[in-house]
C-alpha cells in the first residue's frame, strides 16, 4: 500500500502589517507574493520562494507573538531549509539584509544563519552539516 504524502508545511504569522512584510519578503529576501486579499490595503497574504512559503495575517487587536519574544530559549519561528547556505547568505547580504545571527555551524549541528522580519519572527536558514 503507498502512503499519502505531504508537500510542505507553511507557518502562519501575525503580522502589525500585511503590506510592510509583504515588502520586506520581497525586496529583502526574493519571494514573491502569490495572494494578497483583499487586492488594496490587503489583511492576508501567502509569500513563496522556490518551496519555502509563509502566510501572513494582519487583524485589529492581533498581536504578533514571535516565539523569541515568548520564550527567549526558543530562538526561531520557522527552519527553512537550503541546500546551499552560505550561497543563500551572500545573496541576502547583497540584497541588504540584516543578520540576527551570522552563517555558522551551530552546535547542534546545522550550518546555516538567522534573519529577523520586521515583526521579530525569526527564520533560520540552513541544513544539517554534512
Amino acid at each position: 500500500m503507498t502512503r499519502p504524502t505531504t508537500a510542505g508545511i507553511s507557518p502562519f504569522f501575525i503580522v502589525s502589517d500585511v503590506e510592510k512584510s509583504v515588502a520586506y519578503y520581497r525586496e529583502t529576501l526574493g519571494f514573491e507574493a502569490t495572494l494578497q486579499e483583499p487586492a488594496q490595503r490587503p489583511f492576508f497574504a501567502i509569500i513563496r520562494r522556490d518551496g519555502a512559503q509563509v502566510f501572513l495575517k494582519a487583524d485589529k487587536g492581533a498581536t504578533p507573538r514571535p516565539n523569541p519574544q515568548c520564550h527567549p530559549s526558543m530562538r526561531w519561528d520557522a527552519f527553512v531549509y537550503t541546500p546551499d547556505p552560505d550561497g543563500l547568505a551572500a545573496d541576502y547580504a547583497e540584497s541588504g539584509a540584516v543578520f540576527k545571527t551570522p552563517l555558522q555551524d551551530t552546535h547542534d549541528g546545522l550550518r546555516g544563519f538567522e534573519l529577523a522580519d520586521p515583526d521579530g519572527y525569526v527564520l533560520f536558514f540552513g541544513r544539517p552539516r554534512e
